[in-house]
């Protein structure tokens, strides 16, 4: 079984053929997880005042606040702070996730982006998480950020592959499996695979943005049959007499 560069890009130069499967150990996945924290700091740094005002991919979210988000995920909060915004969240993991962001948010955008410096080799783990679901939540909310402000930012294939995996069988807080029900989703460029029905193909790393729940920014990207029933099924749960 042989082992794909998590950063390369794809296809690696010299396979050809059916590619062997990528392991993402321990190990590699917090490498990533800190190239990509650095690499979300560089985009940051280059972004004007109004585009850190921008709304992100992540419904309600500026881009200031995704980013704070991303910076406070490798630090240390005080219990006394988490009891705090959990009592004014009144039980609502988003809304808290939500809160803590947003004050984090309002100090200097050249802070924010020095902490994402500071602490991206930080394998601090928020309860109640682990590193596979802090690998996916980088990745993603890069994509929070980039694509608005039109920038490419390139998401390593095995680390979307293994984040697609991850989102696909977790169930909460994204439900994949059941949003997604009725479709084949195929990824044209790892060997990737999940669900029954249409095929729906595309970028493992736009099916991963599909599976955490930012369909409008991807559907443009992807194609096959499913895409249509995919599009009937959005319709359906956003009128007001269908199913939730």
């Amino acid at each position: 079984m042989s082992r794909v560069d998590l950063g390369a890009t794809w296809p690696p130069v010299g396979i050809e053929g059916l590619i062997a499967e990528v392991i993402m150990d321990r190990e590699s996945t917090w490498r990533v997880i800190a190239e990509q924290r650095l690499a979300l700091a560089e985009l940051l740094d280059g972004l004007s005042a109004a585009q850190w005002e921008q709304a992100s991919l992540c419904a309600g979210w500026r881009i200031r606040d995704v980013a704070a988000h991303v910076a406070m995920a490798a630090q240390k909060l005080r219990l006394t702070t988490m009891i705090t915004e959990a009592i004014r969240a009144r039980g609502s993991f988003d809304r808290l996730n939500h809160d803590l962001a947003v004050r984090h948010a309002a100090r200097p955008t050249e802070d924010l982006v020095a902490e994402l410096r500071h602490f991206a080799g930080s394998r601090r783990l928020p309860a109640p998480t682990n590193a596979r679901n802090i690998l996916f939540d980088v990745l993603v909310h890069a994509q929070d950020v980039a694509i608005p402000v039109r920038q490419n930012h390139p998401m390593p294939l095995a680390a979307a592959r293994a984040s697609a995996e991850r989102v696909w069988t977790m169930g909460w807080p994204f439900w994949a499996r059941r949003r997604l029900r009725g479709v084949r989703l195929v990824a044209g460029d790892t060997d990737w695979v999940a669900g029954d029905g249409p095929e729906l193909r595309g970028p493992v790393a736009q099916l991963l943005l599909l599976l955490t729940g930012r369909p409008p920014a991807v559907l443009p990207q992807l194609s096959g049959p499913g895409l249509e029933r995919l599009e009937r099924a959005r319709a359906v749960r956003r009128s007001p007499t269908g199913a939730s």
